[in-house]
C-alpha cells in the first residue's frame, strides 16, 4: 500500500521485522513444545530461545539485507531466515524447524498477523461508532427530508439517518470479530498435515501460547475458506464506509447543502476555482472501499488449492493481506474524524423539506382522506392531482401550495375538516417512534424533544 494511505500502526504488523519475529516465536515455541514431549533436549530449546530472541528482537536493516541475500541464492524465504537464524544460535540450530514444514510457520504467522490487524480494525470501528452515536443523539430531532430514488419522499430526522449507519457498523464489528475468531488458528502438523514428524501436542502448545486454536485438519496448509471469510468481512465493512460517504457526498452537493465536510483553515478546494469546497474525504473513502472489496475475489479463488497444498495462494496473500487491512484501517480512521467534524445545517434541511410546497406530506393526506370515508382509489386520485399541480407549477405565477390546493378542492373541503389536514401536515408523526428506534439501536432513547 502506498505511504499516503498507510498508518504506522497497521504498517508495523506487515513489516518484515514483525514477520521475522513471529517466525522466530513460532520456531522457538515449537522447539519448547518438542522438548516438553521429549523430542529434543530441553537445553536445545533454551538455547534457541536465549540466543535467537535478542537477535530477532533487535533485527537491523543489515540483517534484513542478509536474509534477502540468502533468499536470492536459496530461492526460499523460510530457509533463508533459518540460515540467518542459525548463525546466531549455533550448533543447537539443528533442532530448529525439526519435523516442521514451511507452511507451518508461514500460515501460523499469517494467522497472528491477521488477528493483530483485526484487533486494530475493531478499535477503528469503535471510534466510528462513537462518532456516529454522538452525532445521532445530537441530531435526533433535526428534521430533514427522506429521499427515495434521490427524490423527496417523507420527513425523517438526521439523527435517524445516522442511527441506521451506527447499526450497520455495529454489525460490521460483529462480523469482524467473528472473522478474527475464524482465522485465529495455528497449524504445526508437518508435511501434508499428518503429524508424521511432529507430535500433535506440539501444535497445541504453540497455538495456546500464541492465543490461537489448532486447525482441526490442516492438510499442510490452513484451509483458505477461513481467509476468504475474513476478507469478505473487510469488504462488507468497506461497503458500509462507502454508503455513509456517498450520503455525505450527496448532502454536500451545492443544490442540497444540508451537511458538508469540515473545511480546514488554509485548505484549498480547487487550483482554478477558489470558491470550491469539495467532498474530498468522502470521495477518497469511496475509492478506498473499492480497493478493499477488490481483495474478495482473489481470496475466494485461493480456497481451491491443489490436493494437500500448493502455493498459488501465497503471492495473492502477500498483496491483499497488507493492502486490504491497511486501506480499511486508514478509511475507518478517516471516517471517524470526518463524522466528528461534519458540518450540519438544520436550517437548510428545513428549507429543503418544504421546498416543494408541502407535497412531501401527501402520504398522510392520503390516509386522512381514507379515514374520512373516501375510497383509497379516489383518495389517491385526489391527492395526486393536487400534489402534481403544486409540483409542476412551483414558482410560477398563480401557483399554490399543496395545502392551498386541497383547501380549494371541493372533493376535499366538504369531507375532511381542517384539523385533520393540519395533523396530516405535521411532522410530529415522523418523530414519534424515535425513542423506540434509538432504544433498540443504542440501548437508550436519549434526550426527549
Amino acid at each position: 500500500m502506498v505511504p499516503r494511505y498507510t498508518r504506522p500502526q497497521m504498517a508495523a504488523i506487515w513489516a518484515p521485522e514483525n514477520r521475522f519475529r513471529l517466525w522466530f516465536e513460532i520456531e522457538a515455541l515449537a522447539a519448547e513444545g518438542m522438548a516438553r514431549v521429549g523430542a529434543i533436549p530441553e537445553s536445545a530449546a533454551r538455547a534457541i530461545r536465549e540466543k535467537g530472541a535478542p537477535k530477532v528482537a533487535n533485527i537491523t536493516a543489515e540483517d534484513l539485507e542478509r536474509i534477502d541475500a540468502i533468499e536470492r541464492e536459496t530461492r526460499h524465504d523460510v530457509i533463508a531466515f533459518l540460515t540467518w537464524l542459525a548463525e546466531a544460535i549455533g550448533p543447537d540450530s539443528r533442532f530448529v524447524h525439526l519435523g516442521l514444514t514451511s507452511s507451518d510457520v508461514l500460515d501460523t504467522c499469517l494467522s497472528v498477523q491477521m488477528t493483530q490487524a483485526a484487533d486494530l480494525l475493531i478499535q477503528d470501528i469503535d471510534a466510528v461508532l462513537a462518532a456516529l452515536r454522538a452525532r445521532a443523539f445530537e441530531h435526533k430531532f433535526t428534521l430533514t427530508i427522506g429521499r427515495s430514488h434521490g427524490i423527496h419522499a417523507e420527513p425523517t430526522t438526521f439523527g435517524l439517518k445516522l442511527a441506521g449507519h451506527y447499526a450497520e457498523f455495529a454489525r460490521n464489528r460483529d462480523r469482524l470479530v467473528a472473522a478474527r475468531e475464524e482465522v485465529a488458528v495455528a497449524a504445526i502438523s508437518g508435511a501434508v498435515g499428518t503429524y508424521a514428524h511432529v507430535d500433535p501436542r506440539v501444535e497445541e502448545y504453540v497455538a495456546e501460547r500464541l492465543g490461537l486454536k489448532a486447525e482441526p485438519v490442516s492438510t499442510q496448509v490452513i484451509p483458505r475458506d477461513r481467509h476468504a471469510a475474513y476478507f469478505c468481512a473487510l469488504a462488507v465493512a468497506a461497503s458500509g464506509i462507502e454508503r455513509l460517504a456517498t450520503e455525505v457526498r450527496h448532502l454536500q452537493r451545492s443544490e442540497v447543502r444540508e451537511a458538508e465536510e469540515f473545511f480546514h483553515p488554509g485548505q484549498k478546494g480547487s487550483s482554478a476555482m477558489p470558491h470550491k469546497r469539495n467532498p474530498v474525504l468522502s470521495e477518497n473513502l469511496s475509492g478506498l472501499a473499492r480497493v478493499v472489496r477488490a481483495a474478495v475475489v482473489p481470496a475466494l479463488e485461493n480456497v481451491a488449492l491443489w490436493h494437500e497444498r500448493d502455493i498459488s495462494h501465497s503471492s495473492v496473500e502477500r498483496v491483499i493481506a497488507p493492502d486490504a487491512t491497511i486501506a480499511l484501517d486508514f478509511a475507518l480512521v478517516r471516517l471517524a474524524g470526518m463524522m466528528e467534524k461534519l458540518l450540519v445545517y438544520p436550517d437548510r434541511m428545513a428549507g429543503n423539506l418544504e421546498s416543494l410546497g408541502g407535497v412531501v406530506h401527501s402520504g398522510e393526506v392520503l390516509l386522512a382522506l381514507a379515514r374520512a370515508g373516501i375510497s383509497r382509489e379516489d383518495a389517491y386520485r385526489i391527492v395526486q392531482r393536487n400534489a402534481m399541480d403544486t409540483w409542476t407549477r412551483l414558482g410560477q405565477p398563480g401557483s399554490r401550495s399543496f395545502r392551498a390546493n386541497l383547501d380549494a378542492d371541493p372533493e376535499v373541503a366538504g369531507r375532511v375538516d381542517a384539523a385533520m389536514l393540519d395533523a396530516a401536515f405535521s411532522s410530529d408523526m415522523h418523530t414519534k417512534a424515535l425513542d423506540h428506534v434509538f432504544a433498540r439501536v443504542f440501548g437508550e432513547p436519549g434526550p426527549a424533544a
